[in-house]
């Protein structure tokens, strides 16, 4: 992707946000991640780990340790850095709830992105208070081009409202919804846990560092 030149504001903050389980995060969720930083030239990519995602099954291992392979795998990366806010929370890791802290410390014209997949944003009539979403950032969604699902109804009259089609023509600290295309990356974090309970190796689909401390704590392993 090459990014178009354009005056902006060298006042206002562009922070994106993206989150997940990340047990364990691969190569998958970094690609898109440093894709994403550098085509909007991003200030700040956040990474953020999920304690209790309310629409997916509880993480294999602990807060800690997904925490800790996060920061290693995006040590080397100054576009992306680690948020452990939805951690320290004692309840669901709602986007809304997080949305509205980071708001909260933000200037009112900084522009907050929310990165989601496809699949996710098919699915968010279901997620906590989604209709004010949009009232706290522009939402970012990562396309690949194997994606074959349809949106919901309810999401098409959102797109047909919101949608721009240039993501670098999004204006404002919030509102709007826009496509990014993604590299295709066929990994996923299921697939990573199977190579590592079968005793398979996943060099390469997850950072040397990561894998390391994968190993050196036993994460993943197959239960006797």
């Amino acid at each position: 992707m090459t990014r178009r030149s354009g005056a902006r504001r060298s006042d206002v903050r562009r922070i994106g946000i993206f989150g997940g389980t990340f047990d364990p995060v691969h190569i998958g969720h970094l690609r898109s991640a440093l894709e994403v930083a550098e085509f909007m030239a991003l200030d700040q990519l956040r990474l953020i780990p999920s304690a209790r995602p309310p629409h997916r099954e509880a993480p294999l291992v602990s807060a800690a340790d997904r925490l800790a392979m996060v920061e290693l795998a995006v040590a080397d990366l100054p576009a992306l850095c680690v948020d452990d806010r939805e951690l320290r929370r004692d309840k669901p890791s709602y986007s809304i709830d997080t949305l509205e802290s980071l708001r909260a410390e933000l200037a009112a014209d900084d522009q907050l992105f929310l990165l989601i997949g496809w699949d996710a944003f098919c699915g968010l009539p279901t997620w906590h208070r989604w209709e004010e979403l949009l009232e706290h950032c522009h939402i970012l969604v990562l396309q690949r081009p194997d994606a074959d699902s349809d949106a919901p109804e309810v999401l098409r009259n959102l797109l047909a409202a919101r949608s721009i089609n240039d993501p670098l023509a999004l204006e404002g600290p919030g509102g709007q919804i826009s496509f990014i295309w993604q590299t295709p990356l066929a990994v996923s974090a299921t697939q990573i846990r199977g190579l590592l309970a079968s005793g398979q190796s996943a060099r390469f689909l997850v950072p040397d560092a990561v894998l390391t401390y994968i190993h050196a704590h036993g994460l993943y392993r197959a239960a006797n």
